[in-house]
C-alpha cells in the first residue's frame, strides 16, 4: 500500500471501455496499472456496438413497455427482444427477476441512479481526449425515427420523464419531407421523428485501442491472452492467475469484464446475476453521406456513421456470452430496418458481428467495492457501457484510491 493508506498497485481484468477508463483513471491517481485480458482491447462488446454517447437515451431496459414488448415476441426468432427456448435455469431466474424491475417504479430509481452517469459521461470523455487518449468523439444530434406519429409519442413521455428527474435533454419533433430532410436515409415508411441534440458519438473499436494507447504510454501493462482462473488473497494484496500459470500481483484488484462478470464475481460477494444480453452489428455502404445516428425506436436498431459507410446494431438476445453468431439474428435487423430506409446497400454488408453486454434484472450497474478487501466491480451498464464507461472509471477510481465511497456509488453496491 502507498504511504496515505491507498494502493499502489493494481490489475484491472478487462480490456474493454470500463476496465480501461478504470486503468486510466487509477494512473491519474499515481497507481501503477496493469490490465490483463483473456483475448485483448476491444475484443468484446467495446469493439462492435454502435458508439453512441448519448445521455439522451441511456436509459434503463427494465421500462415497463419491454416486458410487455418481451412477453409479446418471446417466441418470435425475429423480434428485436430474443429469448431462446432453453433449459438454462439462471437465464429463467434472471428474467423472472428482471420482469418484477419492470414497472415505472422501479425504473424511476433506476433512471435517478444512473443520472450522475449520464450528466457527466461527455465530460469524462472530454477529459481523457484532452490528455492523451488520441481519438475523437463527434458531436452530433441522434434521429429517432417512426413509423407512426403514435408510436413517437412513447419517446416522447419518455423523454418527460427523464426531463423530470433532473436531466435535461433538448429535443425537437419532426414529420414527413422535414423529417427526410434532416435524415436522407429515410424512406416514406418513416412519417414522424424526434431529434435528440446535444449526443455524441464514436467509432467504438478505435476509441478503445487509443484509450489502450494511451495506458500503455503512461507506464500500464496490458497483457493479452490473459484468462485468469483465480484470485486469491495474500499477506499485503492480491495474486491474479492464469489458466497457463502466470500470475499477477497487486494491491488491488477490478473486475471489469462484462457479460463474463458471474464466475469470479460470485466469490466476492456480488449476489445480482448479470445476463449476457447480445447484440448485432455489420457495415454497410449507402448512397449519400450518412449526417448523423438513426435510431429506428420501435424495432430497436442503431445505426451510426462508421469509416465512411453505415453500422447497423441490433436486437437484444438472451443467450450464452460464448454463443455463435445466428445469422438469422442478422437477417431479422435488416428486415426490419429496410421498410423504413433508402439508399442502403443492405447486400454489400461486411464486418458482421456478435457481442455480449452486460444486463442487470433492476437496471442499475455493480460498481463498488466487494466483500474482499481490495477487490471491486465496475460492470453491468447494459447497452450503455461506452458511454458510461469513462465516468464508471473515474469514480470508481477515486473510491480505490480514498476508501471512500460516494452516494452516488452506493446505488451500485455490488453486493446488494
Amino acid at each position: 500500500m502507498g504511504i496515505d493508506g491507498g494502493p499502489r498497485t493494481a490489475v484491472v481484468i478487462g480490456a474493454g471501455v470500463v476496465g480501461l477508463s478504470t486503468a486510466w483513471f487509477l494512473q491519474e491517481r499515481g497507481v501503477e496499472v496493469t490490465v490483463v485480458d483473456r483475448d485483448g482491447v476491444a475484443a468484446g462488446a467495446s469493439w462492435g456496438n454502435a458508439g453512441w454517447l448519448s445521455p439522451g437515451l441511456a436509459i434503463p431496459l427494465n421500462e415497463p413497455g419491454v416486458l410487455r414488448y418481451g412477453l409479446r415476441s418471446l417466441l418470435d426468432k425475429n423480434a428485436p427482444l430474443h429469448v431462446p427456448v432453453t433449459p438454462d435455469v439462471g437465464l429463467w431466474s434472471f428474467l423472472t427477476r428482471f420482469a418484477l424491475h419492470c414497472n415505472w417504479r422501479s425504473w424511476g430509481r433506476a433512471v435517478r441512479a444512473n443520472l450522475p452517469f449520464n450528466e457527466e459521461c461527455l465530460e469524462a470523455f472530454d477529459v481523457l481526449t484532452g490528455n492523451g487518449v488520441e481519438a475523437p468523439t463527434i458531436e452530433a444530434p441522434i434521429m429517432a425515427a417512426f413509423e407512426t406519429q403514435k408510436q413517437a409519442v412513447s419517446l416522447l413521455h419518455e423523454l418527460r420523464r427523464i426531463n423530470d428527474s433532473g436531466l435535461e435533454i433538448r429535443y425537437a419533433a419532426f414529420e414527413g419531407d422535414e423529417l427526410r430532410a434532416q435524415m436522407p436515409q429515410l424512406s416514406a415508411g418513416a412519417t414522424a421523428g424526434v431529434r435528440l441534440d446535444g449526443q455524441r458519438y464514436i467509432d467504438p473499436g478505435a476509441f478503445t485501442h487509443a484509450l489502450a494507447a494511451a495506458v500503455t504510454a503512461r507506464g500500464g501493462d496490458i497483457r493479452p491472452g490473459f484468462r485468469v482462473t483465480g484470485v486469491t488473497s495474500e499477506a499485503g494484496g492480491h495474486v491474479v492467475r492464469s489458466g497457463a500459470g502466470d500470475e499477477v500481483k497487486a494491491d488491488a484488484v477490478v473486475l471489469a469484464t462484462g457479460a463474463w462478470l458471474n464466475k469470479l464475481g460470485a466469490e466476492w460477494g456480488v449476489r445480482t446475476r448479470v445476463q449476457a444480453g447480445r447484440g448485432y452489428s455489420f457495415t454497410v455502404p449507402t448512397d449519400e453521406p450518412v449526417p448523423s445516428p438513426l435510431y429506428l425506436a420501435a424495432v430497436r436498431v442503431a445505426c451510426t456513421p462508421y469509416q465512411g459507410k453505415l453500422r447497423v446494431a441490433g436486437t437484444m438476445e438472451f443467450r450464452d456470452a460464448d454463443a455463435p453468431l445466428f445469422e438469422r439474428r442478422v437477417e431479422a435487423i435488416i428486415k426490419s430496418a429496410r421498410p423504413l430506409m433508402t439508399g442502403v446497400r443492405w447486400e454489400e454488408r461486411t464486418d458482421t458481428w456478435v457481442g455480449a453486454r452486460p444486463v442487470t434484472p433492476d437496471g442499475k450497474p455493480l460498481v463498488g467495492a466487494t466483500r474482499v478487501p481490495g477487490v471491486y466491480v465496475a460492470g453491468g451498464h447494459g447497452m450503455w457501457g461506452v458511454t458510461h464507461g469513462p465516468a464508471t472509471g473515474r469514480m470508481l477510481a477515486e473510491q480505490i484510491t480514498t476508501g471512500k465511497t460516494s452516494a452516488i456509488l452506493r446505488e451500485f453496491d455490488p453486493t446488494r
